[in-house]
């Protein structure tokens, strides 16, 4: 398949972007002349990653429905249309032999107009709940992968292959050490280390509590590496600066050096940051976002809790237990170990290899 070249599509958040990367890379490291290009939202955080990842990226004038302020929505249906239009520009200069969709507002009109030329289309579904534009655009698809069982209920199954959910490749293939780890992010070796990530955007009920307290960390001898998110990330990190047994960043680029540093981990349970901490072997207490379509993080995070992997606390009692549940994991050796070798068990490290063999068998 020398010189074919394939679109990839979606973004958005880095839960869809990084797998995209490594799907892409993938398909690289296997047909080194595939020309690849993305295209995503205008403004979103595909623009900045995927450059920084080697790739080239067109960006659309689309945006998702806003539930919190219906009055700009009025704008949604003419950015929808325009955004068919760019796309056809696109197709018309790229002429690609395939489209891959990873989620995100810009996945639909590629993959619909995609679709409407009789191109092939793939599409990667990483949440055990489809979202609605891949379950329309699954019945016409030529493969789909997902990462759990079940999800026949969602596109047709002759389609369906399990794969798993890709995982960045410095992530599954990490060599880092913990002492090299703290040192990058100024840290003592001698102290408990807690992670807390609320997903690419930020979490904010999670962050609220930490700058709740700020200063109890360093009584109880513990220490913080926090990446508050892009978004109201200004206040956390002024409040964090000059304290220095914490590091605070609105985005962690090295994230491969944020596990190995820690000992504990709290975070979101999108699907992506689940794979990721199965595959680092991190004792982990998951926030589920409590608004994710059909509660899917819920799900997401008690397949684990019920399997005795995970700690889960749910967003409305935050306030009043979190803080409380990492100092214990903190000081719990036996618990950490105890979780760590039960979410080791979920680890898959080679869904992009999968993803990217299915692919090329295809074109």
């Amino acid at each position: 398949m020398s010189g074919k070249k394939i679109i990839v599509a979606g973004g958005g958040t880095g839960g869809h972007i990084f797998p995209a990367i490594a799907i892409a890379n993938a398909i690289k490291a296997m047909q080194p002349q595939t020309e690849f290009l993305f295209v995503g939202a205008k403004g979103k955080m595909e623009m900045e990653k995927v450059p920084q990842a080697g790739y080239k990226i067109k960006g659309l004038d689309i945006a998702g429905y806003e539930r919190s302020s219906l009055i700009k929505n009025i704008w949604l249906p003419f950015k929808l249309i325009k955004s068919f239009f760019q796309v056809r520009t696109i197709f018309k200069s790229f002429k690609p032999d395939a489209v891959i969709g990873v989620g995100g507002y810009s996945s639909f009109p590629v993959l619909k107009s995609a679709q409407q030329k009789g191109i092939k289309t793939f599409i990667h579904e990483s949440n055990s709940f489809a979202g609605r534009s891949n379950i329309l655009l699954g019945k016409k698809a030529t493969k789909i992968f997902v990462a759990n069982e079940g999800m026949n209920k969602f596109f047709p199954a002759d389609k369906i292959i399990i794969t798993g959910n890709p995982v960045r490749k410095s992530i599954a293939e990490s060599k880092v050490s913990k002492e090299e780890a703290l040192e990058f992010f100024g840290l003592k070796k001698d102290a408990p280390t807690v992670l807390i990530i609320g997903g690419s955007l930020g979490a904010r009920s999670i962050n609220e509590v930490i700058l709740q307290h700020i200063l109890d960390f360093h009584p109880l001898d513990l220490q913080l590496i926090w990446q508050t998110g892009k978004s109201t990330s200004k206040i956390y990190l002024e409040r964090a600066k000059p304290i220095p047994n914490i590091y605070a960043s609105d985005f962690i680029n090295e994230m491969d050096k944020a596990y190995a540093a820690a000992d504990i981990v709290v975070s979101r349970a999108g699907a992506m940051a689940v794979a990721e901490l199965c595959v680092a072997m991190k004792p982990v207490i998951f926030v589920p976002f409590p608004h994710a379509a059909e509660d899917h993080q819920t799900m997401n995070a008690k397949y684990l809790v019920e399997r005795d992997a995970a700690i889960i606390v749910k967003d409305e009692m935050v306030k009043a237990r979190l803080f409380a549940e990492i100092t214990s994991l903190a000081k719990d050796k036996i618990k950490q170990k105890k979780l760590s070798d039960n979410i080791s068990a979920f680890a898959v490290k080679n869904a992009d290899k999968k993803i990217a063999e299915e692919i090329l068998k295809t074109l």
